[in-house]
């Protein structure tokens, strides 16, 4: 049933916009009720320590009358933020719920709205030259980061979906966007580097990813180890960390915060498999095992660590980034201390589930296929999954 197949409820239906949610589940406690079919609300939801999430399909609101057992699931001490997959069906049953005096919102425009949502976070604890924002998306995880500097600015693992969002927010900080950077050839989203090289602005991805299949590396700046970009005072040095996958970079951004892009989080490490599947993750965890002892780990320990991604399990920050010091993560994540082959063990045991579409995505990313910006984001609904999983890589 499509969203615009729902009738009009009878009563009328407050709303509450995405950002207004992710500002309440930042502050407070909220019930949410999700009224999508049990397969797509496990594949993908709102999860936060603050959030009671319950998932009822909307199809047990349909009757004249709501059996009293369906009823019986819902609280009635408190509000219900009824949302869905577009914002169709969370209204007719938030204005179901009203007709039996429950407290009840729904979400506008569901979880396509919710993954709409893109913050910037400075990282204050950033001490390079110029100023550092986070990008943080909260439906998938993914983060991004933006460096600025006398008048000049670089983006690293930009979104194709937010294009328009960096050309805009270089205009109202009165910066020119010289450089957009991948790290890596991405799984979990539709890379905006291409897109931003068309505006105008220097496409770079890491040189060691074009053996992959590449078909525009002719087309952008290829990134070897070593390799500097210069955004005013702030220096972006190129460092090679392959594992994750074998084309892997990290930007040191003026060397106070390393962007590893998947190879490295704040909760987590890499999953080393979605280059190679299964036969070819033991040998790829070996070469992220090296990237970080020889390349990450040695750097000093009050280098911040940025990650691609951060996960339900990562707490942010005081300024709220998802960065943390390179000295705290060895002390908080064992798979930083272990000896390669147990490190190559842990990293393999329960792994989560591949990232949604992955294969189309990573075939849109080198280019071997095309979407449009409409399929390109509906490919990358739901959450990211390239990290390992957290229950293997935390400390006690």
């Amino acid at each position: 049933m499509d969203a615009d197949d729902f009738p009009t409820p009878d009563a009328d239906v407050p709303s509450i916009e995405p950002e207004t949610l992710k500002r309440r589940i930042d502050s407070e406690a909220v019930t949410l009720l999700d009224v999508r079919m049990a397969s797509e609300y496990e594949k993908w939801h709102i999860d936060d320590e603050s959030v009671e999430s319950i998932n009822i399909p909307y199809f047990e609101f349909l009757d004249e009358a709501v059996d009293d057992e369906v009823l019986a699931q819902i609280p009635d001490d408190r509000e219900l933020i009824v949302l869905c997959a577009k914002g169709g069906a969370s209204e007719y049953v938030a204005g179901s719920l009203l007709e039996y005096d429950y407290d009840a919102i729904h979400l506008e425009d569901g979880m396509t709205g919710w993954a709409r949502l893109y913050d910037a976070v400075e990282v204050t604890n950033y001490d390079g030259a110029g100023t550092l924002l986070q990008y943080q998306r909260p439906s998938s995880g993914c983060l991004g980061y933006l460096v600025y500097d006398d008048g000049e600015a670089a983006v690293i693992d930009p979104l194709r979906a937010f294009t328009d969002r960096y050309l805009d927010d270089a205009d109202e900080l009165g910066v020119d966007l010289q450089y957009a950077l991948d790290t890596h050839i991405h799984a979990d989203h539709i890379s905006g580097v291409r897109d931003l090289d068309a505006e105008g602005i220097e496409g770079v991805i890491p040189e060691a990813a074009v053996d992959r299949g590449v078909t525009y590396a002719d087309e952008l700046t290829t990134a070897a180890d070593g390799d500097e970009f210069q955004v005013g005072d702030a220096t972006i040095e190129t460092v090679a960390t392959p594992g994750h996958t074998t084309g892997m970079t990290s930007y040191l951004v003026d060397d106070s915060l390393l962007a590893t892009g998947d190879g490295l989080f704040i909760e987590s490490v890499a999953r080393p498999d979605l280059e190679e599947g299964d036969e070819g993750a033991p040998d790829a965890a070996r070469m992220l095992y090296d990237s970080l002892q020889e390349r990450v780990l040695t750097l000093p320990d009050e280098t911040l660590i940025g990650g691609a991604h951060f996960s339900d399990a990562a707490e942010p920050a005081a300024d709220g980034s998802y960065t943390a010091p390179i000295g705290d993560l060895v002390e908080e994540m064992d798979a930083l201390t272990l000896p390669k082959e147990e490190f190559v063990d842990e990293i393999l045991a329960e792994m989560p589930p591949r990232p949604a579409n992955y294969e189309e995505i990573i075939a849109t990313n080198l280019g071997q296929q095309t979407a449009d910006d409409e399929e390109a984001f509906t490919l990358e609904l739901g959450p990211n999954n390239c990290a390992a999983s957290q229950a293997s890589m935390a400390g006690d």
